[in-house]
């Protein structure tokens, strides 16, 4: 009997050497900038996709992971160990790329390959990848692993504030006017998931304010066990933002475990720069 392998993909916003650390193999799906394609956090760092589209104009496209590439990674394992092979995929409500790993799987072995649809995004996506990891790491089955998994899925939680809304508005999801007005009065707009799709929830005046009300927000879904949760925490281009909403997250919650990200291409190129999430389990 061979071991369980758990693959994600760049969507989870997971840095190499954390993914490493929880043996973690990673798929990549591929941005393009100006004509030009990278990988992202293996051609481009989130520091350097930023500073790209920081251009006027300049709007970056994402693409799924072919089934090809899925089939080729999920044959070597198959044909040459004994491993069974878990795939947590980026949402299937932002991408493909769950459909390409699905499509795979029923090319190569639909006994040795579970693909789970995370309907979840950067960190949030990477706390159900941690502690499928870690269950992994202290030997339970398969079965037990798929169904901490799907408690997670089923759990998670994302609430997020972007931090203006031209990005928004080069990728059509909000209107010219909309986004003229919403800079102008410095409307911060708070989303959150709903079944694996980004939703607005409400506007707030000021990031303050905004940030203010995400915690609200925490505290109206969290389960009771938040304060020993691992929190997750991203931005884009703003470690000191993410750094002070940690310690709010702290103060109000008391809350000691955190994994802090920056927000790679995958999501970056739909939010932007001066983006916050926070990521936590709800009551379920």
């Amino acid at each position: 009997m061979g071991n369980i392998r758990i693959y994600a993909d760049n969507g989870c916003d997971l840095d190499r050497e954390v993914a490493e650390s929880l043996g973690v193999r990673m798929f990549h799906m591929p941005v393009t900038i100006e004509g030009r394609t990278y990988r992202d956090r293996l051609d481009i760092t989130p520091a350097e996709f930023y500073k790209l589209i920081a251009k006027p104009g300049v709007l970056p496209t994402t693409a799924q992971i072919t089934p090809a590439e899925f089939q080729q990674e999920f044959e070597k394992v198959i044909n040459e160990t004994d491993d069974d092979i878990i795939y947590i995929a980026f949402s299937s409500g932002l991408s493909a790329t769950y459909q390409s790993a699905c499509l795979a799987r029923e090319m190569v072995s639909q006994d040795r390959i579970t693909v789970i649809d995370s309907k979840s995004a950067s960190v949030g996506y990477a706390l159900t990848v941690i502690r499928a990891a870690k269950a992994v790491q202290a030997g339970k089955s398969k079965e037990e692993v798929i169904a901490e998994i799907e408690d997670n899925v089923r759990r998670i939680e994302h609430i997020f504030v972007v931090g203006n809304f031209e990005m928004l508005k080069r990728g059509g999801r909000v209107s010219a006017t909309s986004a003229v007005f919403g800079n102008l009065l410095n409307i911060k707009l708070i989303l959150h998931f709903v079944d694996g799709k980004i939703v607005p929830l409400e506007k707030v005046k000021g990031l303050k304010k905004a940030k203010k009300r995400m915690l609200e927000i925490m505290e109206e879904r969290a389960a009771e066990d938040l304060p020993s949760q691992l929190i997750g925490i991203n931005h884009s281009a703003d470690y000191e933002g993410a750094l002070e909403l940690k310690e709010m997250i702290e103060q109000r919650f008391g809350c000691k475990d955190f994994i802090i990200s920056e927000i790679g291409a995958a999501i970056g190129s739909h939010v932007g720069a001066g983006t916050y999430s926070v990521f936590f389990l709800n009551k379920g």
